[in-house]
Formats: structure tokens, sequence, C-alpha cells
């Protein structure tokens, strides 16, 4: 894959534990600056010890700017937003649904990449919100933790996650400043975004003096110039593959040229397996994916359900030495609709300890898929995938999308 640069130390999070963990202790040691954007901000459990990381550091001096989702998180509780401001947290919301809520088209346009910058130094990139893995905002109480990952780098790359996140920022405040009215400042800082032009081009940053050996790129999409970045990304690595090709999704609903790279992957002899969600969430994303399993399986591509809480990952290995670690699901929103980020690692050792995590799950937590057992699903299930296909197809006409 084109675009990887070399020289980044990188380490795989799993689950919020690691995750917070290691956030925590890079904010705690910040010197000038935390930048942080999340779909989910919940102050439940361990979400609280990160607002209060935020806290901690801006009391500091340190410069922390949070950008979080209005439909994912809504309006902050009055307790933090105060706490927040007293500390000097700089926070926006990402547009904040109004009256008609998703009515309108451009409510579905969401902030969904989770994504942290410390000191210029530090990145963090993934699929886990500010959320405690054991709590869930609609289910409550979780018996098992949820399965994410996130990634920690450390290299090039951090500049293009930086530049990427200050762009945003610049845009967020461009716009409060129009609703104020205050247009010099507002033209100021639109100006500052285009500061921060679309990847690739940005230079790479000064080499690290710790040792670093993987390969490493960012993948963004947005509604400009980066529309297709990621779906292209996963195609090129299935397309490449030799030998295996192993993704887990939280919402798998893949447009035609992915499900095709799948299909003729699995047909010229790759094993590709698919770690999916087997747990009920969401009516429209779960009902939605399973009309797309049969070409698939008659194609010989495994599909394993998990099912002991909600899978949330969005992650790939290909040929045990390619890994993606990111906030994009393979299904309309992300791919066509959201803002998202995915770090691409080319690197042995990275992609065979996500690979081995992967390969554990679908074995001893995974329900294998029978072609047989699908075929002859209940005629009550097919009506409500075909309900909840023509739902998003009818979410996408809006939007003026063709998937």
């Amino acid at each position: 894959m084109t675009g990887l640069h070399p020289g980044h130390q990188v380490r795989l999070l799993q689950g919020s534990g690691e995750f917070f963990s290691a956030l925590i202790a890079a904010m705690d040691a910040a010197t000038t600056q935390v930048r942080l954007e999340t779909y989910i901000f919940d102050f439940t459990g361990s979400g609280a010890d990160v607002a209060q990381a935020l806290v901690r550091t801006a009391q500091r001096g340190v410069s922390v700017m949070l950008v979080i989702d209005g439909i994912g998180t809504g309006r902050l509780p009055d307790e933090w937003s105060q706490r927040f401001d007293e500390a000097g947290v700089q926070w926006s919301i990402y547009r904040l649904p109004g009256r008609l809520g998703l009515l309108l088209p451009s409510a579905w346009r969401r902030l969904h990449r989770k994504l942290c910058v410390v000191d210029s130094k530090l990145a963090f990139c993934g699929g886990i919100n500010i959320l405690d893995d054991f709590h869930d905002p609609s289910w409550g109480k979780l018996e098992f933790p949820r399965f994410d990952f996130s990634m920690q780098a450390e290299g090039s790359l951090v500049a293009e996650v930086e530049a990427a996140m200050s762009r945003l920022w610049s845009r967020q405040q461009g716009m409060r400043r129009l609703r104020q009215h205050d247009l010099p400042a507002a033209a100021l800082s639109f100006s500052n975004a285009m500061d921060h032009p679309d990847l690739p081009g940005l230079p790479l940053a000064a080499a690290p003096t710790v040792h670093r050996v993987a390969r490493a790129a960012l993948l963004l999409r947005d509604n400009l110039r980066n529309r297709t970045t990621i779906e292209r990304g996963y195609r090129q690595a299935i397309g490449a593959a030799r030998k295996e090709v192993i993704i887990a999704n939280a919402y798998f609903v893949p447009g035609t040229r992915l499900r095709r790279a799948l299909m003729r992957a699995a047909e010229r002899g790759v094993k590709v397996q698919l770690l999916l969600q087997g747990k009920y969430e969401y009516f429209m994303q779960y009902y939605a994916a399973r009309p797309v399993y049969d070409a698939l399986l008659r194609a010989g591509v495994e599909i394993y359900e998990y099912a002991p809480s909600f899978l949330h990952a969005k992650v790939a290995v290909v040929d045990s030495h390619w890994a993606t670690v990111g906030s994009s699901n393979l299904d309309p929103l992300s791919l066509l609709l959201a803002r998202e980020a995915n770090v691409v690692v080319e690197d042995e050792a990275f992609a065979g300890q996500l690979r081995g995590t992967l390969v554990q799950a679908m074995q001893q937590a995974g329900s294998r898929m029978d072609a047989a057992d699908y075929a002859a699903r209940p005629r009550v299930q097919r009506i409500k995938e075909h309900i909840a296909l023509a739902l998003m197809r009818l979410a996408l006409f809006v939007q003026g999308k063709k998937y």
C-alpha cells in the first residue's frame, strides 16, 4: 500500500481499560497541549476518570481542546461543562442537532473518529469512545466488556493527526463566531483551517531518537477530498492478500465493490474470515447486514458472530503483516457520511498481536454461521432484513447517496 511511512513505534490497546490507562498517563505527563476528539463522551465509571484527567491537565496550564459529537454525546452534563470551563478546558460540540433532529440531511454527517494528540509527539486512534467497557448509555450495566481496540503511535503520522484535528477545531471555531456575527474572527478561524491542508502532502516530522520499526499511515474519511480513502485502503489490502484476511467490524454492510473484493479473495484461495456483531443493538444496523451474507458464504467467506457482549471493533489483519485500527465501520454511515480515522500499520509484531486476539475471539466467543442454516432462516427474519435495508437506502437517498 502506498503512503506508508517508516519509523513508527506502535502499541495495540484493547478495551477501555488499556486505552484509558495509556490516555490518562499521557495527559498527566503533557507539558504543552492535548487534543481529543470522540463520538461518545460518557461520564459513567472510568469515563469520568478521563474527564478528570482533562481537568487536571488544563489546571496545570496545558492547552486542552476537546471536540465531541452532537448526536453521540449531545450536550455535556452541567456539572462537567462547569468543571471544564473553570479548569480552562476548551470544548466544542460537532453539529448539535436542532429541533428536527435526524430529519435534516445534514444531521447524519457525524464526527465519529476517536483521536488524541499529546504534545505533538504521541497520537491515539481507534474505535473506543470515552465510555466504560461495562456500561452502555442505552442498555445500562454490561455483564461482559465491549470488544474494541485503539492504538498508540509515535512518529511522523502524529503531525498528520494533529493537522487534521487542528483543521476541524478551526472550522468549529469559525462556525461559532459566524453564529455570533463576529465576521473578522470567523474569517481568521477559517484561514487557520486552510493552513492545515487535506492529507496527503504534509511534511514528515523530524526523525525521533528512539528505535522505531513500523511503517504506518493515517487514513481519513470526510466529505471533501477524502471521501473514499478508508474503503479504498481496505480494498487494496484485500486485493493484494495471498493467504488470509481477517476483519472484525461492528456494523458491516459493505458496498458492492468491497463485497466483490472479499468474494474474489475467497475464490482465489485466500482464507477470509469475518467477525461480526452477533448481539442485537440497533434494528437497522443489525438486520440490514444480513442480506449481504448469502453471496459471501457461497463464495467461501467464513462469518463468525460475536455474542458475549457488544462487538464495537473496526480492525483488520491481512497476511499477518498489514493491519488497520480505527473508527470506521464498513457500512454506509461510516463510509459515506461520517468523519472517520483509521491508522494502517505494516509490522509483523503488531499485526500478529491483533491477529492472535481476533482468532481467539472467533474460536472461543464466536459462533460460525452455517450457509444451510442461513438459507433456512425464518420468514419473519427475512422481512425484518428487507425493512432494515429499505430504511438504510431511504436514509441514503435523503442524503443524495447511492451505495
